[in-house]
């Protein structure tokens, strides 16, 4: 598989590019990033991954909803690396539609997320996402997210 090439570099760590915190952050890094989206990577283990303990203990996978929420934060910290974001602003996921998951994700894999930006707005962005594991395509989907203000109580 050859990921889209974008023309900046970051390799920044998610934690210093989303309001996301541990053991809801998905993004181990920013790879790259520019106008028409990003690349991240994140690898689900057992450590820090609660979920896996009741997600199918005999055969632990990641939740459909957990691989959609990391394609939304590959999708916000390609936004926040490129400055498209301001200091007080974030997003926050409104929809996610069109999902499909073609093979389970599970603990010590790493999935490279492909986040490309379909429309952004004042107030919300659309993107579409495509994660990888090994080179194979395992989800894909499109997500609505709300851009505001950094106060979450700001919203209405």
């Amino acid at each position: 598989m050859e990921f889209p090439t974008y023309k900046n570099t970051y390799n920044l760590p998610g934690i210093k590019l989303l309001p996301h915190r541990p053991p809801f952050l998905f993004v181990d890094t920013l790879i790259a990033a520019d106008e028409t989206g990003g690349i991240a990577e994140y690898t689900y283990t057992l450590e820090k991954n609660d979920f896996f303990k009741g997600h199918f203990p005999d055969f632990p996978i990641v939740p459909g909803v957990v691989l959609c929420e990391t394609l939304a934060q590959a999708a916000g910290a390609a936004l926040v690396a490129r400055g498209f974001l301001g200091e007080e602003s974030s997003f926050i996921l409104a929809s996610i539609e069109k999902a499909r998951f073609y093979k389970p994700v599970r603990p010590g894999h790493k999935l490279v997320t492909v986040a490309h930006n379909d429309k952004l707005g004042r107030i919300m962005g659309i993107f579409t996402g495509k994660g990888y594991v090994n080179g194979e395509l395992a989800v894909e989907c499109t997500v609505k997210c709300m851009l505001g203000p950094k106060d979450y109580s700001k919203l209405k």
